[in-house]
């Protein structure tokens, strides 16, 4: 594989090139600053900032990495995540609370979610939506250019100014009336940016993208009356839940802002942090507005957490729904924690893309509604959907539980959902179909992702990263234990193997000639992803030394 990080001479040039005289002495940017607008996002005092954050808080960060690696050791040795006996105090105390939640982002029912591309940004904010979470992570393919334009047009979102002409068709896109609500979702605390260097090394992604953000846009946001809103991905713990608090806290004091100024909402999508949720709100408690059920992701690590417990291998991964016990278990407790704090609870994604097909859209409309109807059932205060045209069909489901309210905090759904059934095993297929499936699914959207695209529509889904995630999860696991399918043939590495170049095979017949296609790279990744002895803890950390 090709690394940036760890080609000398590639870095060499790069700061031949493009090295800048800044007073930010332990920062360096070896990436290219292709254009006026990226200079005026990587100014002097932009990355002031950023050394700034990095000085404070990146050896934190890598102790807490380690830390994520000492206790996924355990699990892997036959332990099981549970409720911490050294925080019980925190979760038995009745009368604390999270800070009370802005007016501007108590109106949840529905939020859209999608990459950072111009156009994108435009639709999404334009869709009808209450909120609109723009990913620099799961839905973006990190490559430099995207990471700096996403922040030209973050800027331009915030000012009003944001429009973009189709080259293709000449339309035109601007901005409507009363846009959506508009928060950042940075980049996991496990990415790293190879385009800055901080004391010789790739600085925290996750610090560049909030530090770019907030430097960029927290003047304008409060001229419009608001603050800077972010979504936390992929947290594990209560401390670094309290690793964020504590940037913000720097954050607000470094520009003398206000405390609160900054509101976060934490994406629930890792099996360690359901077990920790009472503890992560109190530790964000001045800035935390609730936690959202990525499920995606929380499928995908209940694999990766359980990866060497036998007796929790998950069946076809695309049989598995929220009726199953330990995500209804998930979603509830979710609720439960939240509501009883005062913070929101929100439910998770429905990926659906409308069909031309009318039978086709009658189906997508029916599974949306129902999904929907589930979610506000279990008391969710709103959900996300990935195509402007679903805003309104879930608009509809959740109006009609909400009641002209703007979410149901008062809510608690009745039950206990302890560790068994947040652990309970599932039952479903494991058939020929599935592998083939997940195959197709990880390859196009891997393939994808190579080429900078992070958000790709796959069979009728707008599918990121979280999918090619589970997809090669439920492969490896099989793999690694030996499963058999239920037609009694030993699911190997053989067949895996076949069934990989058939896939791959039928892939390049259906776009031909097109020499720009990655199948055979992607093909290659995710094999090597599927069958190492050690399982890679995200597939987008290798990945991403393949960025062109």
């Amino acid at each position: 594989m090709h690394d940036i990080q760890s080609n000398p001479e590639h870095q060499q040039k790069q700061r031949q090139t493009h090295r800048l005289n800044t007073t930010a002495s332990r920062l360096e940017v070896i990436g290219s600053l292709f254009s006026d607008e990226a200079k005026m996002i990587l100014d002097e005092k932009a990355l002031a900032f950023l050394e700034a954050l990095c000085v404070n808080f990146a050896d934190d960060l890598y102790a807490l990495l380690n830390t994520r690696k000492a206790k996924q050791a355990e699990y892997d040795s036959g332990s099981l995540p549970d409720f911490r006996a050294d925080t019980q105090h925190i979760r038995d105390d009745p009368n604390w609370r999270v800070d009370t939640v802005p007016n501007a982002l108590l109106d949840r029912r529905v939020e859209i979610t999608g990459p950072i591309d111009r156009k994108m940004v435009i639709n999404a904010l334009n869709s009808g939506a209450n909120v609109f979470m723009c990913c620099f992570e799961d839905a973006t393919s990190p490559t430099w250019e995207n990471m700096i334009n996403g922040q030209i047009n973050m800027r331009d979102a915030n000012t009003g100014t944001i429009a973009f002409t189709d080259p293709k068709n000449g339309k035109h896109y601007q901005l409507a009336d009363s846009p959506a609500t508009l928060i950042h979702r940075p980049r996991g605390l496990h990415l790293e940016e190879a385009h800055i260097l901080f004391d010789g090394k790739a600085m925290p992604a996750s610090l560049m993208d909030f530090g770019l953000y907030f430097f960029h846009n927290h003047q304008s946001r409060k001229e419009s009356g608001q603050g800077v809103y972010f979504y936390l991905p992929k947290l594990e713990s209560m401390e670094e839940a309290a690793w964020w608090e504590s940037i913000f806290d720097f954050t607000e004091d470094y520009f003398g802002a206000e405390t609160g100024t900054i509101r976060a909402t934490v994406l629930l999508e890792t099996l360690p942090a359901v077990f920790q949720m009472d503890e992560m709100l109190y530790a964000m408690r001045k800035h935390i507005v609730g936690m959202n059920c990525g499920r995606w992701d929380y499928i995908f690590s209940y694999i990766k957490t359980l990866k060497n417990h036998t007796d929790r291998i998950l069946p076809d991964r695309h049989a598995i729904g929220m009726d199953q016990p330990f995500l209804e278990a998930y979603s509830k407790r979710l609720i439960q924690t939240c509501h009883r704090r005062g913070a929101l609870a929100i439910g998770g994604m429905s990926a659906f893309i409308p069909s031309k097909d009318p039978a086709e859209m009658a189906s997508v409309t029916q599974k949306v509604i129902a999904d929907k109807r589930r979610e506000a059932t279990n008391g969710h205060d709103g959900t996300w959907v990935a195509h402007p045209h679903l805003v309104s069909l879930a608009r509809e489901v959740f109006d009609e539980y909400l009641n002209g309210s703007t979410h149901q905090r008062h809510f608690i759904p009745d039950g206990t959902y302890g560790k068994d059934l947040l652990l309970q095993p599932s039952k479903g297929p494991k058939d020929e179909q599935g592998v083939r499936k997940n195959i197709r699914i990880a390859v196009l959207y891997m393939e994808s992702w190579l080429r900078g695209i992070g958000c790709v529509p796959i069979y009728g889904l707008m599918e990121d990263a979280a999918t090619a995630e589970i997809s090669r999860a439920n492969i490896w696991q099989w793999l690694k234990h030996q499963v058999s399918l239920d037609d009694d043939r030993p699911f190997t590495t053989e067949i895996f193997r076949t069934w990989l170049d058939q896939e791959v095979d039928e892939m390049k017949a259906s776009v031909g000639h097109d020499q720009s296609r990655k199948f055979d790279h992607a093909s290659a990744l995710l094999f090597a992803l599927s069958t190492n002895t050690q399982f890679a803890d995200f597939l987008t950390i290798p990945c991403y030394a393949e960025l062109e």
